[in-house]
């Protein structure tokens, strides 16, 4: 069953292997430890992420995706924005301290989610985000610089910050009009 990627909801597919590879070893996931992936789409994060756990809670808000996903005994299905999940509430109820955050995130977004998880920190382990290439440069900014702002400020204070990945408008489907990065 083919899906259309929608506009609105900021849709472009990762389909590049090589690409998914290296993110999965950036990420390098281990059995049982508790993952969430936000906007799991077509999987192709979300597959070699569960084959290495076994279990992978996603967070999806397409209802067709979301309908497609709760196929699999493999997958915790939240649908559901992702600015409205309560990060406490789902590690409380995975019966878990601290998640490990992942994601292709929606680059019209992805700063708003940024701050959301920000406000969770305590719950949460670590993220690895695919991102629009600049917003990447932006968090990853050294003071004194034109991309440094609060982005930069507010993350840094919290995380360290690593760029890991560039990743070309080609790996996905459709190509989005930007670079990307992790």
């Amino acid at each position: 069953m083919k899906h259309i990627p929608r506009k609105r909801f900021g849709q472009n597919f990762l389909t590049d292997g090589a690409i998914i590879d290296n993110i999965v070893q950036a990420i390098d996931p281990k059995a049982g430890e508790p993952m969430v992936e936000i906007g799991p789409g077509l999987m192709a994060l979300s597959q070699p992420l569960v084959e290495r756990l076994g279990k992978l809670t996603v967070i999806e808000l397409d209802r067709d995706l979301a309908t497609r996903l709760r196929l699999r005994d493999d997958l915790d299905v939240v649908e559901s924005d992702v600015l409205k999940v309560d990060f406490r509430a789902l590690a409380a109820r995975l019966g878990v301290a601290r998640l490990r955050v992942v994601g292709n995130l929606p680059y019209n977004i992805s700063s708003p989610i940024l701050f959301h998880l920000l406000e969770q920190v305590d719950v949460v382990q670590d993220q690895h985000f695919m991102l629009q290439k600049e917003v990447i440069d932006r968090m990853v900014a050294d003071a004194g610089t034109s991309a440094y702002g609060r982005l930069s400020v507010m993350l840094q204070w919290r995380y360290a910050m690593e760029d890991v990945l560039f990743v070309p408008p080609g790996s996905f489907n459709p190509p989005p009009k930007v670079d990307s990065a992790v």
